[in-house]
């Protein structure tokens, strides 16, 4: 059994995990995850402000996360830590930390890819959740549909081609005069609309036709700039912006959902999955995972979406992943670097 200490620092969450296990078989001991509110008045991250968040935050973020555990570094076989994609400056801040604490304590370093530790971090509430499966990581900054067969052979098989699933919702949001993130509040708001109240804005579902074939460069494919540019007609055609508010959320929110559904559907029928997991801070839409598992029943899938804890940015996923490549021999060097993107490992 390995013991393992997570570093997340990509975007503008600080956070510091310790995880326990040997192959799918973990124990998650402790996560802590430090958000940055700053940006809210912002309306985005700024990329300095996260920078120099990290840097206040990475060392009581990682203290407590160890008491928490009751370890301490001397404790640790590795040190998992994200190398990319993200901010370079804010990736720097937990690189820089994460091999200064390896080489203090003697354990080993391990650079993990952002996105890849999204594919784990499911199974750590849902022992399901492991390959092979469907995967749709929709977060602010990326949209993927991938096909895993396995931990560590993937299959790029579509992803947006303009704005992510989750910068849709932001950008939404703010047309809408709704707080940052944008998201939640774009749920709650549809939610709160009726089918008749959404249904004059009704949105057509992009990059979805009905006679498009698997090998076609735009079947799994998703875009995501003509709906944010419908809603932005939509509202400054209303008369009244507090009136249809909410319908113009709900019409938004179907059409984007919907697009995502069925694309990933496709994605299932044609690997033969029975498996669809959810990742990425949009997981924790619950209409997306109620709407998915009701198109995948039919194909005898089942749906696996994370708890907000671990569907945002955070530690535990990192740590997963990094138990992942501990196990089969990956030990980076004290020169290990951050990038702002870069392939994940293992993809076809």
């Amino acid at each position: 059994m390995s013991l393992l200490l997570g570093i997340e620092t990509s975007c503008d969450e600080t956070s510091a995990a310790v995880l326990s296990g040997t192959d799918d078989d973990v124990k998650l001991e402790s996560l802590v995850i430090l958000s940055q509110d700053v940006h809210r008045v912002f309306g985005g991250v700024v990329p300095e402000l996260a920078s120099r968040a990290h840097l206040t935050s990475i060392v009581p973020v990682t203290e407590r996360a160890l008491a928490d555990a009751s370890v301490t570094l001397g404790d640790v076989d590795a040190v998992a830590v994200t190398v990319g994609p993200g901010l370079v400056g804010a990736l720097l801040v937990g690189v820089s930390f994460g091999k200064a604490v390896a080489h203090g304590s003697g354990a080993a370093l391990v650079g993990v890819h952002h996105m890849e530790g999204h594919l784990f971090a499911t199974s750590l509430e849902h022992p399901d959740a492991v390959p092979p499966f469907t995967a749709l990581l929709v977060s602010g900054g990326h949209t993927l549909l991938i096909d895993v067969e396995r931990w560590g052979v993937y299959k790029m098989l579509g992803a947006t081609r303009d704005d992510a699933a989750g910068e849709a919702f932001d950008k939404v949001a703010k047309l809408l005069g709704l707080p940052y993130p944008g998201g939640r509040h774009i749920e709650r708001l549809a939610g709160e609309a009726s089918a008749d109240e959404a249904r004059p804005f009704r949105f057509t579902k992009p990059m979805l036709r009905g006679d498009q074939q698997l090998g076609e460069p735009d079947y799994f494919d998703v875009s995501f700039s003509g709906l944010k540019t419908a809603v932005l007609h939509a509202v400054r055609g209303s008369t009244d912006l507090e009136r249809d508010a909410r319908g113009i959320a709900r019409a938004f929110q179907d059409a984007l959902i919907g697009s995502l559904v069925e694309k990933t559907a496709r994605a299932a029928a044609a690997f033969g999955r029975k498996r669809v997991v959810l990742g990425g801070g949009v997981a924790c839409n619950r209409a997306l995972a109620a709407a998915m598992q009701d198109r995948v029943s039919s194909l005898g899938a089942t749906v696996f979406a994370p708890k907000p804890r671990l569907a945002t940015d955070n530690a535990a996923m990192i740590a997963r992943a990094g138990l992942f490549h501990f196990e089969r021999g990956v030990r980076d060097s004290l020169s290990l670097n951050a990038f702002a993107s870069m392939p994940i490992p293992g993809m076809a």
